[in-house]
């Protein structure tokens, strides 16, 4: 399973979230930093795109660890929700489109 690891205690604001975000997966430069950026650059981990740093095999899981959630959540806790809400939606589209859900949100 490939992993990729943001840094809760660093994610303070919506734009310390995005700047996280490209840096642990490497989002190409003209990425917007904003919510529906971020979807659109995860709905391509299994194509040519080269929206991220990952290109996952048909079955392969994308699992995105937040270290220090708790931090994050004190600090933003309503885009810890929003984020967990994506990641859902996310699955569900890789489903509409018959391929198995390719993210798998982790909060330690």
């Amino acid at each position: 399973m490939a992993s990729v690891e943001l840094n809760g205690a660093a994610i303070v604001d919506e734009a310390a979230f995005h700047r996280e975000s490209r840096r642990a997966f490497g989002f190409p430069e003209d990425y917007a930093g904003s919510i529906d950026a971020w979807v659109d650059c995860m709905s391509y981990l299994r194509d040519e795109e080269n929206m991220t740093c990952f290109r996952l095999k048909p079955n392969e899981v994308l699992e995105i660890v937040i270290r220090d959630a708790e931090q994050m959540k004190a600090a933003v806790p309503d885009l810890l929700e929003e984020i967990s809400f994506c990641v859902g939606g996310i699955n569900e589209r890789y489903e509409d489109y018959g391929e198995k859900p390719a993210l798998k949100l982790v909060l330690r």
